[in-house]
């Protein structure tokens, strides 16, 4: 065993001796050592219940005869840091997570991993981490909240940043406002659409490092508890036939995820983490293959922000195995007889997969699109591409031509559109905001809430080398490569300009002559907003978005 460069030989008696002051026999030490990686904190409503999840995994561990051991890890809740310098501590800690977890895992020599997240960026940061390891792994995370209820109808948190749109515009009470906020979130869980943790999660599932059911089933449930039970007892059958992280995850895994995110339309941050996670297990993914697998993909399902159901919907519809069973009616779509943690292939585990209902998981002859929920859109504002949630766009926005409005900062934007200059046909346009310029690369849902509870999400789009959270909807595009802190085009835009837009062709061109640009290169003066501590490092080392805001490697 791994673990045994810290148990065994007469000279690891002060090793020993440390395990002992800890409580743990001799026969715990005999055992294997599985890490138990939890992001539990008081601050995430995804992570406040990870302590109950990561005991039934314990549970599990020992009643398979391994010997668990929980460490910390990191999380910010994107909602409360939301809207305010907080949010450039969001997407940089997904590297500090995979460091530490791989910091953790080496420094006390696991011999396997249970990952517990929640939550945006934990999820691809632990994922990561465990990627660099390659040891035996498997994730079990803490499942989606439930939808809450305002007036009868379902809602989650995107319901309450547009409310604040809607209030601001006058189309409600200040006592309506207050309904939203008491009862969008009912509890524990991450955020109940379709966001970029539930993406995530949902995501582990279909690269097969999750056991079936991990994406969708709510946090409240007893179903979770047992899953985590069954997640820690399946983790010791990996570590006994020496079944390791990259044994299942590979580039047909890989694709198989790209499938199902145009399949699901995810968050637009899969965008980001895929290629992340991919390149930290030595597999090559980039923004042209989403959209070669997107021509050929339909989306079959309209979850939040996208439409009016939810991940408890989802679940009680079958879950993410129902929806590759639907998939796998197209022939090549999926690559069926990939491993998973089950110890079974794909087209085993979901061979008795049933789509209870198809309003929630539409067929394959019935799809919402014939092409996948998120686009790669490429033209000279980003040479490099940037990305929609096409699936969330209303059809008249899908092909258009607006008029630029520019901001340096996200409160520059949200000022101009609280104080109404934003009108039907402009293009809201965010720069500084990528990783290098923000730094950090912020998402931008207040300020497309914002629009959405005005009324103005079919008629307003925004653009930005920033980034959307998975709770955002309308014309709203991101990842803007080069950014402007790179030197970017979209540094270049001035008020007035047009930009064209197609995202049934993926392009979109900045309506300004080459001489025009050279010209204002010339005057350039890029913006850069100091920085100190980790930002400051982050800066430094980060790419672009377009390679998954990995860091630069010499």
């Amino acid at each position: 065993m791994k673990s045994d460069v810290v148990k065994k030989r007469p000279e690891m008696v002060p090793n020993r001796s440390l395990f002992k002051a800890l409580g743990y026999t001799d026969e715990e030490i005999e055992r294997p050592l599985i890490g138990v990686v939890c992001a539990k904190s008081d601050i995430v409503p995804g992570h406040a219940h990870l302590d109950k999840i990561a005991e039934a995994v314990k549970t599990g561990i020992l009643m398979a005869g391994g010997t668990p051991i929980v460490v910390p890890a990191i999380g910010v809740c994107d909602g409360i840091a939301m809207g305010h310098e907080g949010m450039k501590y969001s997407l940089v800690t997904r590297e500090l997570i995979a460091d530490s977890t791989e910091c953790m895992a080496r420094a006390h020599a696991f011999d396997g991993l249970v990952l517990i997240p929640n939550c945006d960026k934990i999820v691809p940061g632990m994922l990561m981490g465990a990627c660099r390891l390659n040891l035996p792994t498997i994730v079990c995370s803490g499942g989606p909240m439930l939808a809450g209820r305002v007036n009868g109808q379902k809602t989650s948190l995107s319901s309450t940043f547009e409310a604040v749109g809607k209030f601001l515009s006058g189309k409600i009470t200040e006592e309506e406002l207050q309904e939203y906020e008491d009862h969008s979130c009912p509890g524990c869980g991450s955020c109940s659409g379709m966001y970029t943790a539930n993406s995530m999660n949902c995501m582990c599932e279909v690269l097969g490092i999750a056991l079936p059911g991990h994406g969708t089933i709510p946090a409240v449930y007893a179903d979770r508890i047992r899953l985590a039970k069954h997640t820690g007892m399946k983790i010791m059958d990996l570590v006994k036939n020496n079944v390791k992280i990259r044994d299942i995850i590979n580039e047909k895994s890989f694709r198989n995820a790209l499938t199902m995110d145009m399949v699901l339309g995810c968050s637009t941050n899969t965008m980001l983490h895929l290629p992340a996670i991919a390149h930290e297990a030595g597999v090559s993914i980039n923004l042209d293959m989403a959209n070669e697998i997107s021509e050929h993909t339909p989306n079959l399902c309209h979850l939040a922000p996208a439409g009016h159901t939810y991940m408890e919907d989802l679940n009680e519809a079958g879950g993410i195995q129902a929806v590759m069973k639907e998939v796998s009616k197209i022939d090549g779509a999926l690559n069926l007889d990939l491993l998973t943690v089950t110890g079974k292939t794909i087209r085993e585990n979901i061979k008795n997969a049933v789509n209870k209902n198809t309003e929630i998981i539409r067929t394959i002859d019935n799809p919402y699109s014939k092409t996948g929920g998120i686009a790669v859109l490429k033209g000279n504002i980003a040479l490099n591409g940037c990305v929609v949630k096409r699936g969330a766009v209303a059809p008249n926005m899908l092909q258009h031509t607006c008029k630029a409005k520019c901001f340096n900062s996200e409160e520059e934007a949200i000022a101009a559109i609280d104080g109404g200059k934003i009108e039907k046909g402009d293009i809201v346009v965010i720069r500084y905001e990528g990783p290098k310029g923000g730094p950090g690369m912020r998402e931008m849902l207040a300020p497309t809430s914002r629009l959405a509870g005005m009324g103005l999400d079919k008629d307003v789009a925004l653009l930005t080398d920033g980034r959307f959270s998975g709770a955002t909807r309308g014309a709203s595009i991101g990842h803007v490569s080069p950014e402007a802190a790179e030197g970017g085009i979209i540094g270049l835009v001035e008020d007035g300009d047009l930009i064209e837009i197609d995202m049934i062709k993926c392009t979109i061109k900045l309506l300004v002559s080459d001489e025009v640009l050279a010209e204002r290169r010339k005057n350039f003066k890029m913006v850069l907003k100091p920085v100190t501590g980790y930002l400051k490092r982050y800066r430094k080392l980060v790419t672009s978005a377009s390679t998954g805001a990995i860091f630069e490697e010499d």
